[in-house]
């Protein structure tokens, strides 16, 4: 049996980004997933404004301590001159530069693609920005809200008249994915060239990347899918249904399942023949009539007894779970998913392992969230600058 190599993939890569709020960040805390030296560069005084969204999780809010562990963070003041200069410094020993600044920061900075990489083709840079160049919103600030709103999951989340945000930053998440994936073949486009690449992504992309299958529909159809709370807009029956006890979320896929749930779970086959329910289509059209059926046949079981009969039937359904239990979920905490990681003014939090288990590289073993500035000191010293250099450039931060 092959023994587990010790490094991971990215071990020895040096991430340094100018970064704030959710996408990049995310992005940078998966390459530190992944074994890449984050280094954080943070305004003085309150550093990323994430660090203050909410009090969740001691010093940081939620967001922060989610999408930093695992890097480090350094406080330079961009606007002087010896900050900025040092900021360079940090540059030219990076792998990867990500950067989200507000529109136009980078290019004043010095910290934008070309000129990073005028001077080290080698450079891998991405840098992310609500619209891109050009078009008539070039330019303009972008925040997650904002871009569903725009991209239309507003217009389709939600249920009957009224209209509701995701209930988690699923702009700014499709972003961090893509810049992480473009990094990622960046980096390994530079191994077989030897050439870096100037990366560049937009939030309103990003998200339109991922609402490609509604908007497919709304074209083909002539109309949005409908606002339809937890139920399937264009698939019924699919969502939680109330019982004794509870809820349990199901899914009806095909007609064969719909007829083991109408003959094994309801046991009246003859339901399955209702010219209302015998496909899809109908089963959508007539929604309304088919809920108010499952719901007096589910009413008066408990949710254990209803989901023994949905797997006897062999379709599929859940718990209709709720967020803060996610650390105690049976399934979650048989497999150790959760481990303890610290936060900065506070006790360990849970937070889950990444998602893909490798028969090649451990998972990051207990990264921390860092304090702002925590690791100021440590990288400036390994930039070779002297402990009065060093104190200089900290006053203040």
């Amino acid at each position: 049996m092959t023994a587990r190599h010790p490094l991971r993939p990215l071990t020895g890569t040096r991430v340094v980004s100018f970064e704030h709020a959710v996408s990049v960040p995310y992005a940078g805390r998966l390459l530190a997933d992944l074994g890449a030296d984050v280094i954080k560069v943070e305004r003085p005084g309150t550093g990323d404004f994430a660090r203050g969204y909410d009090a969740a999780c001691g010093d940081v809010s939620s967001y922060f301590a989610w999408i930093n562990r695992g890097k480090r963070s350094v406080v330079l003041d961009l606007k002087d001159a010896d900050g900025l200069a040092a900021a360079h410094r940090l540059v030219d020993t990076a792998d990867v530069v990500l950067a989200n600044l507000g529109p136009g920061a980078t290019a004043r900075l010095g910290l934008d693609g070309e000129t990073l990489r005028a001077r080290r083709p080698s450079l891998v840079t991405c840098e992310l920005t609500g619209y891109g160049e050009g078009g008539p919103s070039a330019g303009r600030k972008a925040y997650d809200a904002l871009i569903q709103s725009e991209a239309g999951l507003l217009e389709i989340t939600g249920d009957g008249p009224v209209t509701a945000r995701a209930g988690i930053s699923v702009a700014d998440i499709a972003a961090g994915v893509q810049v992480q994936s473009a990094v990622l073949a960046a980096l390994l486009h530079r191994e077989r060239t030897g050439e870096g690449a100037t990366l560049r992504i937009t939030l309103l992309e990003a998200l339109t990347e991922w609402m490609h299958q509604p908007m497919l529909y709304a074209l083909g159809t002539g109309t949005a899918p409908t606002r339809s709370g937890g139920h399937h807009p264009s698939i019924a029956p699919y969502g939680p249904f109330p019982c004794a006890d509870g809820a349990v979320h199901l899914a009806v896929q095909n007609e064969r399942e719909w007829l083991r749930l109408c003959t094994v779970v309801l046991g009246d086959a003859a339901v399955a023949a209702d010219p209302r329910f015998t496909t899809v289509r109908s089963r959508v059209e007539h929604r309304e009539e088919l809920h108010a059926l499952l719901h007096a046949r589910f009413a008066p079981l408990t949710s254990a007894h209803l989901g023994r009969l949905l797997d006897g039937a062999d379709i599929a359904w859940s718990a209709v779970g709720h967020v803060g239990e996610l650390p105690q979920h049976p399934q979650l905490a048989a497999r150790g998913r959760f481990v303890p990681v610290a936060v900065p003014g506070g006790e360990p939090v849970p937070m889950t392992v990444p998602p893909v288990d490798s028969s090649a590289w451990p998972p990051p073993s207990s990264p921390a969230v860092p304090a702002l500035g925590a690791h100021t000191a440590e990288v400036l010293a390994e930039l070779g600058y002297e402990e009065k250099e060093i104190a200089a450039l900290t006053v203040g931060a």
